[in-house]
């Protein structure tokens, strides 16, 4: 299987082996883009990479969820905030890390190919994703999982080009973020502003992310107290219960679909204690996420 690192409580990361990459190279599709590393670091304190010139071999995409960071480039040095992304260029020297006191949790990918230039193109600086009613950033990163699920299955070159093709969209999501918007307004059809939904859209793309009810009013500009009692008036619920089940549902989707392990995907869905999340899974379904996982569906 390919090399897991460690470092970061709840991290997770995937360095292919290069014999693996030069069979991608020569592939029609993979030399077109083909990952060498993917991961997930929560919360990354001291995070800190520098790479020279000739160690810059592929570009890289961080993707910062949370926290802060910086990045350095052609001697300028940039600051990185929640719901940003850059891409560093291959061939260039650079160094980049988390805020000490605000640690970063970002999604990383490295990869390389004849359309890699393509893509990150205007991204050598950080770029906003923010969280609005139609960003779709839930969907985007279930298409991340998919590719690292799809990397972590082992050797198989078929499997690595599943990984490239699903790269394209990922990418593509970022470098046409406007149409990626607007593909999913017109396929959800014309939803209309209802306070309601846009409470709840907005625990959707924040479902990793620790959301206090007063963020959650706020992103309505309604009191914590008015806002509670019409939550609950039209949805049978408080926002905080409801919130919970998006994030056992969403937890339910992980296990159904992925091989991911249960403190894998406890971060995923805003719980950094992995027992307190499978004590809150079991309380919520009634089994514990191992046996929900092995029961039969469909």
């Amino acid at each position: 299987m390919p090399r897991i690192k460690e470092g970061f409580k709840g991290e997770r990361a995937i360095v292919l082996p290069t014999f693996l990459i030069e069979e991608l190279k020569q592939d029609p599709l993979g030399s077109e883009l083909y990952i060498t590393d993917i991961g997930y670091y929560p919360h990354a304190c001291f995070h800190y990479r520098k790479r020279d010139t000739e160690e810059a071999t592929e570009f890289i995409l961080i993707y910062c969820m949370e926290g802060e960071g910086w990045f350095e480039l052609d001697k300028y040095r940039y600051a990185v905030t929640a719901n940003q992304f850059f891409i560093l260029p291959e061939h260039q020297a650079h160094a980049y890390g988390s805020n000490e006191k605000n640690p970063w949790t970002i999604y990383w990918i490295h990869f390389n190919g004849t359309k890699a230039a393509f893509f990150s193109a205007g991204f050598d600086r950080p770029k906003d994703i923010t969280p609005q009613e139609d960003s779709r950033i839930k969907e985007r990163l279930v298409l991340f999982e998919e590719i690292y699920s799809s990397i972590s299955s082992g050797y198989s070159k078929n499997y690595m080009l599943y990984a490239t093709t699903s790269l394209f969209h990922f990418l593509g999501s970022m470098k046409f973020i406007g149409e990626y918007r607007d593909c999913g307004s017109m396929r959800n059809g014309c939803r209309s502003k209802d306070v309601v939904q846009i409470a709840i859209h907005f625990m959707q793309e924040n479902l990793s992310k620790t959301i206090r009810l007063a963020d959650i009013a706020a992103e309505v500009n309604l009191s914590v107290s008015y806002f509670s009692n019409l939550f609950e008036e039209k949805t049978g619920s408080s926002p905080l219960r409801y919130l919970t089940y998006l994030r056992i549902q969403e937890a339910c989707h992980y296990l159904d679909f992925t091989n991911l392990k249960i403190n894998q995907i406890s971060p995923l869905v805003g719980y950094e204690d992995s027992l307190y999340f499978s004590r809150l899974f079991t309380k919520t379904m009634g089994v514990p996420p191992s046996a929900y996982k092995e029961k039969k569906k469909g």
